[in-house]
């Protein structure tokens, strides 16, 4: 969320100031259901940064918002969940009126909170009002096993006790995060790891309006939409969700990863860090960001990747980053300012796949020859896909009668484009994957790109040794 904003002088600032206004109290899923509807009416997204789910997962959402219900988000790590939840603060409304001092988000015309009626009681109109934005009517909590009552829904506070008021007074209450959300939106990620004692309690607050604390029995009639995100594995009869907190949400709805390599694609440049550093310009080449797109489609089918724990868009962004930083780091070696990552830097994924990819081997070294696998089948995928319709016999004879290629980290970017000089049948090739006016840097990656295509589809030997790879005849 960005700063939040002054509240705007023309609102007002007493309870009969605000009657006066015409302002009116609806509900909170109310409220997200009108502005829904200007939405969905004029065609704008609900929200905007969360992209593959136009068809899909949107069309859902609108429906839950619409019926007024409490959703909860299933799917695996990494596919926008928590975004998604964040982001229904956009769609309430921007200023909300409260009591003043309510630490629950008392409604003027409602109070709940004993400190608000008591003020409402004693002040009639003359009782103060005070503004609360948006992005300030959110409240989120990572269920983790130690969560406790007090935490969500609140605790008797000792000192307000020592300060002379009996238990049994509402006033000695310090509320939790549930009613401090009151008139807004909670999020628990995560809801299965909640222990079944506290999804009880939860389920008492939302559904029954009321809890004990200490043995003390309040009533508290919250006005909140519960949105929830879960694994689908736990969030089953034989996982730890209790039927009946289940049973509380109106709308379960699927999440799932980009369908296709170009929503991929449009997320990583969405989300990746930017490359350039000081005066090292880096360009990566659309080809490029295929294959890391590629890379990530062709783990989710992979049966030596364990799917149950998914791999994550932050995949896609992760390697999209440690591709460019390699290529970086490449430019400040050999003295180049203008640079794009090239096939040769694909090696360096290891190290961003190692922690949001499950590998199932057993034998020692296999998760590296999958890695390598993975690598090859993207790069083929893609060449296969940009070169369909381009003779390469061309290129290939001219190897057959004695050209050899080298390419490896320690080639510069005139080094490889010399090649379009003595292997001349590469040059309609390259320019039909980059154009004829792309930078020297796009270029020697584009050539690298189409040696190692020639290689994976057979057609040309390749032989590494000390960092280095030399192609030649087959």
């Amino acid at each position: 969320m960005s700063e939040i904003p002054a509240v705007p002088a023309s609102l007002a600032t007493t309870l009969g100031a605000l009657k006066a206004s015409g302002w009116k109290s609806i509900p909170v899923k109310e409220e997200l259901r009108k502005n829904a509807v200007h939405n969905i009416t004029n065609n704008l997204p609900l929200f905007e940064g969360v992209m593959g789910y136009e068809d899909t997962v949107m069309p859902q959402l609108e429906n839950a918002l619409l019926a007024g219900h409490d959703v909860v988000f299933l799917g695996e790590r990494g596919q926008a969940k928590t975004r998604m939840i964040r982001s229904l603060t956009y769609l309430l409304d921007e200023w909300m009126p409260i009591i003043a001092g309510s630490e629950i988000n008392d409604d003027p015309y409602n109070p709940v909170s004993r400190h608000a009626r008591d003020l409402v009681a004693a002040e009639g109109d003359n009782a103060p009002i005070s503004w609360v934005h948006r992005s300030e009517r959110f409240g989120e909590k990572l269920a983790t096993p130690d969560t406790s009552i007090s935490d969500l829904i609140g605790e008797v506070d000792p000192i307000k006790v020592a300060e002379g008021r009996y238990l049994s007074d509402e006033l000695t209450l310090h509320y939790g995060m549930v009613p401090r959300t009151n008139r807004g939106i909670f999020a628990i990620n995560e809801l299965p790891d909640l222990s079944e004692r506290i999804q009880v309690g939860l389920l008492n607050v939302l559904e029954e309006r009321d809890v004990q604390i200490r043995g003390y029995k309040i009533r508290l009639p919250l006005d909140v939409m519960l949105v929830a995100s879960a694994n689908p594995e736990d969030y089953t009869n034989r996982g730890r969700i209790i039927t009946p907190l289940k049973d509380r949400f109106g709308s379960q709805i699927r999440t799932h990863y980009p369908l296709d390599v170009d929503t991929e694609v449009a997320i990583m440049r969405q989300e990746a860090r930017a490359a350039s550093i000081g005066d090292v310009k880096v360009t990566m080449p659309a080809f490029m960001e295929r294959i890391i797109a590629q890379f990530s489609q062709n783990a989710r089918n992979s049966s030596h990747v364990n799917q149950r724990s998914g791999v994550s868009v932050r995949l896609s962004v992760s390697n999209f980053e440690i591709i460019s930083a390699n290529a970086v780091r490449r430019a400040l070696h050999a003295g180049e300012r203008d640079v794009a990552p090239r096939i040769s830097d694909m090696e360096s994924i290891a190290a961003s796949t190692g922690g949001k990819v499950e590998f199932e081997v057993f034998e020692e070294g296999g998760e590296s020859r999958i890695l390598q696998d993975l690598i090859k089948k993207s790069v083929m995928d893609v060449y296969r896909e940009l070169t369909a319709g381009t003779s390469m016999q061309e290129v290939v004879t001219a190897f057959e009668q004695g050209a050899v290629a080298h390419t490896g980290e320690d080639m510069s970017s005139a080094d490889l484009i010399n090649y379009l000089a003595t292997i001349p049948a590469l040059r309609t090739p390259i320019i039909g994957l980059v154009g004829d006016k792309a930078s020297e840097a796009v270029t020697a990656s584009a050539v690298e790109f189409i040696l190692e295509g020639l290689h994976l589809t057979k057609r040309l030997n390749k032989d590494r040794s000390q960092g280095r790879a030399t192609y030649r005849a087959k």
